[in-house]
């Protein structure tokens, strides 16, 4: 008796329930065209919340089943009864059996392939038995996106993310594709590509369904206030002894890009010179706001270098700070730029600040006002340390930047309790994405710190500050993990990202050892925003730089002399604008951007970097590669030891390698010696070896290779001389 009353009382309100829900979740439904279920169908949706099916099954055909997790059955049974469904036990093999035949009769099904409902906020494990279903059914696979239920009440993320009853929901239908069937592979195996390909189809369509067609960055953060909450504190300023919430950075910036503009009076592009400090970020999202683009400048690259920079950008003004320029030695580089453009000074921007300003900047706070969104507006310059004579500037678009932090959401699972190290220089890609924006706009603290090189510092500040994730180079990660206690990183460390340079294996080795940790090594150029793969905590592969993320195509260009690989040319939502060219001005990108990295890619999609194109040496007609030339000879140098080799012209084989090196005991005799017992060519062996007490690395932490080609091509000159 008491079961009929409850269901007819549900009859009775399903009518108004469906209307009222849709419009208490602010539901949008995208790409509804794509859900043709007259053939054999199964619908895929990622799974962020017990509410998922609820609100599917408000807008699917009343045809559509559903698979229910006999739990889940057994605690909604009386929702169930006004739905199509079947009741699964997920640890019964039998289970996708039954799925299979409800497929193969026809019936449209919809199956959430990660099997339970994330605990991360990203994407759980895509489980085996879909792929079976797929292969075995050939129906048509229709993944769904669904964005925003993980806020919900319901989801499983609290303590994670900032949870409330209704937030705003966008489900989206990507289009159907089917997987195909290999007869000349293993079954076994056909079912692990088949389960691939769908993760990696759901992937891609939940990265489309999050992607935008033009955006500016000062209005993401706007949104990522609203959803995280005005009061989070998401910037700690370790040096400038500052802390900022969400409130206190929008108000911030809406009273600086206040004062900044009667002072810019629309000049397109400014330069930028700072440090990794809180009034860098404001600055530069105080121009976002204005719609002007900030030149990124590296401050490590020399007084000409930075000079020749603002050239290429057409600046007319550099906004920096006297405490920056006293503390980083800079007076020599202003001096000589204050002759050609104009300085604007943090310092005294703040002092004219009146009361006034700080009114303006309170009432735009309380509009929620915005900044430009088009073309012509949202970019951002950042220069490359390529062996050309001038810097060349590396345009990025905000919606660059933005695909790219959601490539890497997509794929890695950050949430709102993270904590991340923002040492990393932000004239650099690693240290402007995935150091700075991506916390910010991802609900996330960012602990800034303004000099990676601190080797001592930084594990202090990981362990005093429960940093959860850490990005730096193998060179950084080397140093750190020499200098640290090992419960400093142990202690709250979750991801460690390695880029900008091969990671090492004796580097890799230490943090295991040490401290349990294993370093996810990434790969990526400035002009990808950067992240063009990488490994993650689910497919990882030691050796490699992991997958291509979500959204990028590839093709492999074929190089002389190497027989397995090529040039890895790249395309997706975050390859850059194009160049801007010192004396030419911009030079747009072409539809395939060439990384200039001879690569190879395995069977199962992982990524392994041979070499640069222009790093080979011609010896006697063959190529030898110089970064395995550095790898073979890393083995037979002291651990702590760092080498660079570099090609010089000779006379009789047209090249030969010159080995610069910081162990002061290697012997060239001892080093053929060695090669020759583990088998390596002598092709492999430098003609010679040159000590230096360090080697130059760049303000990212890589080798500065234009450096020692300079200095080798100078002591061959200078030997020249001498023999003369």
């Amino acid at each position: 008796m008491m079961k009929w009353l409850v269901v007819t009382l549900l009859k009775l309100l399903l009518p108004l329930l469906r209307p009222a829900l849709m419009a208490g979740f602010r539901v949008k439904v995208k790409g509804l065209t794509h859900l043709i279920i007259t053939e054999k169908t199964v619908l895929i949706p990622n799974h962020v919340s017990l509410l998922d099916a609820v609100l599917l099954a408000f807008i699917l055909p009343s045809e559509v089943a559903f698979v229910v997790n006999t739990k889940i059955a057994q605690r909604f049974a009386w929702l169930l009864l006004f739905r199509a469904h079947i009741a699964v036990d997920p640890l019964n093999p039998y289970s996708v059996r039954t799925m299979l035949k409800t497929v193969q009769s026809g019936i449209p099904l919809v199956i959430f392939p990660e099997g339970r409902i994330t605990t991360t906020g990203g994407m759980m494990k895509v489980y085996g038995g879909i792929g079976y279903i797929a292969l075995r059914s050939q129906a048509r696979m229709l993944p769904i996106a669904i964005n925003g239920l993980e806020h919900s009440k319901l989801s499983y993320l609290r303590g994670k993310l900032k949870q409330i009853w209704f937030p705003a929901v966008s489900i989206t239908f990507g289009e159907a594709f089917q997987v195909p069937v290999r007869e000349e592979l293993s079954r076994r195996i056909q079912k692990e590509q088949a389960t691939e390909t769908i993760r990696s189809h759901m992937q891609n369509h939940l990265l489309a369904s999050r992607m935008k067609p033009e955006l500016n960055l000062f209005n993401e953060l706007l949104i990522a206030a609203k959803k995280h909450g005005s009061t989070t504190v998401i910037i700690e300023d370790i040096v400038g002894n500052a802390t900022l919430t969400y409130r206190k950075l929008l108000l911030t910036t809406y009273t600086m890009a206040g004062r900044l503009k009667a002072l810019l009076r629309a000049q397109k592009r400014v330069a930028v010179l700072l440090p990794n400090a809180a009034a860098n970020v404001v600055t530069l999202f105080s121009l976002f706001r204005l719609g002007v683009t900030p030149a990124i400048m590296n401050y490590s690259a020399g007084k000409q270098a930075m000079l020749d920079a603002c050239e290429t950008a057409s600046v007319k003004t550099i906004i920096t700070s006297r405490a920056f320029i006293e503390k980083a030695n800079l007076s020599d580089f202003i001096q000589s730029a204050s002759e050609i453009f104009t300085i604007i000074y943090l310092e005294d921007v703040k002092q004219s600040i009146a009361f006034s300003h700080k009114w303006a900047g309170v009432l735009d706070y309380m509009r929620k006002a915005k900044g430009p969104v088009g073309a012509e507006w949202n970019e951002v310059v950042l220069f490359t340390s390529g062996s050309e004579s001038k810097p060349k500037g590396v345009v990025l678009t905000h919606r660059n930047i933005y695909a790219n932090i959601q490539q890497a959401k997509v794929v890695i699972a950050f949430n709102a309790a993270d904590i991340v190290l923002g040492a990393m220089p932000m004239f650099h890609s690693f240290g402007l994405t995935a150091g700075t924006m991506l916390p910010i706009l991802s609900g996330m603290k960012v602990v800034l710190y303004p000099n990676p090189l601190h080797y001592k510092v930084i594990p202090e500040l990981v362990y005093d500050r429960n940093i959860t994730i850490l990005f730096g180079t193998s060179t950084f990660l080397s140093a750190y993990a020499r200098t640290a206690h090992p419960y400093d990183f142990a202690h709250s460390l979750k991801y460690v990202v390695a880029g900008a340079e091969k990671l090492k294996d004796e580097v890799r080795q230490m943090w295991a050892d040490k401290f349990g940790i294993r370093v996810l090594e990434g790969y990526g150029t400035t002009e990808t925003a950067p992240v063009i793969s990488l490994n993650t905590p689910m497919n990882n592969k030691k050796g490699t730089v992991g997958r291509l993320l979500p959204g990028m195509q590839y093709r492999l260009e074929k190089v002389e002399g190497i027989a397995l690989g090529g040039n890895l040319l790249v395309k997706g939502p975050n390859v850059m604008k194009g160049y801007l060219i010192h004396g030419q001005g911009f030079v747009p990108c072409p539809e395939w951007y060439s990384c200039g990295d001879v690569v190879h890619l395995d069977e199962r999609g992982y990524l392994t970097i041979q070499a640069r194109v222009q790093s080979f040496a011609k010896i006697g007609g063959e190529k030898v590669s110089l970064p395995m030339v550095e790898e073979l000879l890393a083995a037979c140098l002291p651990a702590q030891s760092m080498c660079a080799a570099i090609s010089v012209p000779e006379p009789r084989k047209g090249e030969r390698i010159v080995l610069y090196h910081t162990s002061r005991d290697a012997q060239l005799q001892q080093i053929r010696e060695s090669m020759k017992q583990q088998g390596h060519p002598a092709i492999y062996v430098p003609s010679e070896l040159r000590y230096v007490e360090r080697l130059p690395l760049l303000g990212s932490g890589k080798v500065d290779y234009v450096t020692i080609k300079r200095m080798a091509m100078q002591d061959e000159e200078q030997s020249k001389g001498s023999d003369l």
